[in-house]
């Protein structure tokens, strides 16, 4: 098949709208990612710089060589440029102050507490959860775990090293600072986290439309900004997936852009801004 001028894109690579299609049916088959076409001037602009990096002349030579055995970790690549890791500390407050002042003080007669964050992205957010329980439960509360998740390895090596700038711990409360956050032995102008947030949390990468090997039932599931990848059938997908891993009366916390729907929104009532509360028994959908 001849490429097309009329249908390329103006810059280093030719980009036909058959490249990008090819491109657009992968991510949603491998990772459930939704690319409209609108994004194909994006969907250029990042992956050039792969095409680059494998020394490539051609999108239709990128599309085979992620077809080749041994290439996952650019499939990888892949998912991680045309998806954005924008993360803090303690972002969407409204999320953690339900975790403290509504679901803290019901965890704190139970012996085992299970958290997952899933999209973690470089750590901000299981750590921020780690303080927030760390600070509320009752001194030595023992079988606490935080499952944190990424499809991404190279944004959860950083994560697994929870080592920050300080202006990126600028929106850690005052008192949190100075009890879990501590210069950083190899970085003398970062901080780093401390010991006990560390101890707490198991980081793993995990693709969230793949199988999942863990049981459950978590207490609460932090899944923000994630599902505004995905195209509606994935979410109402993933939102059901996330109810069966949720005990009765678990909350799960979505991004402020996202909306629970489809047959996963009759398991829940509504607890908040963008903060869902798992039914103890079926009941009537909500209005969304």
């Amino acid at each position: 098949m001849s490429l097309a001028a009329a249908d390329a894109l103006p810059g280093e690579f030719a980009f036909t709208d058959a490249d990008f299609e090819a491109l657009a049916r992968l991510a949603r088959a491998e990772f459930g990612l939704s690319l409209a076409t609108s994004k194909k001037p994006l969907v250029y602009s990042r992956l050039a710089r792969r095409l680059r990096a494998r020394g490539l002349a051609t999108f239709r030579d990128y599309m085979s060589l992620l077809d080749k055995e041994g290439e996952g970790a650019e499939r990888l690549e892949l998912v991680s440029a045309l998806t954005t890791n924008v993360t803090s500390f303690f972002r969407e407050k409204h999320h953690f102050e339900t975790l403290r002042s509504v679901l803290i003080p019901e965890l704190a007669g139970q012996r085992r507490i299970r958290i997952w964050s899933a999209g973690c992205s470089s750590g901000q957010e299981p750590f921020s959860i780690a303080m927030t329980l760390l600070d509320g439960l009752p001194p030595g509360t023992r079988d606490l775990r935080i499952l944190a998740t990424d499809i991404d390895p190279a944004i959860l090596r950083r994560a697994r090293r929870g080592i920050y700038p300080p202006e990126d711990c600028e929106t850690v409360p005052a008192e949190f600072r100075q009890r879990w956050l501590r210069a950083a032995r190899d970085d003398a102008d970062s901080l780093e986290t401390g010991p006990d947030l560390r101890a707490l949390i198991s980081f793993a990468e995990l693709n969230l439309i793949c199988d999942w090997p863990f049981n459950g039932p978590f207490d609460a599931i932090f899944c923000r900004n994630v599902a505004i990848y995905f195209d509606q059938e994935t979410q109402q997908r993933l939102w059901s997936r996330f109810t069966a891993k949720l005990r009765a009366g678990g909350f799960l916390f979505i991004g402020h852009s996202e909306r629970l729907s489809g047959p996963a929104l009759a398991e829940f009532t509504t607890a908040g801004v963008t903060t869902y509360r798992k039914r103890a028994l079926p009941g009537p959908a909500q209005p969304s």
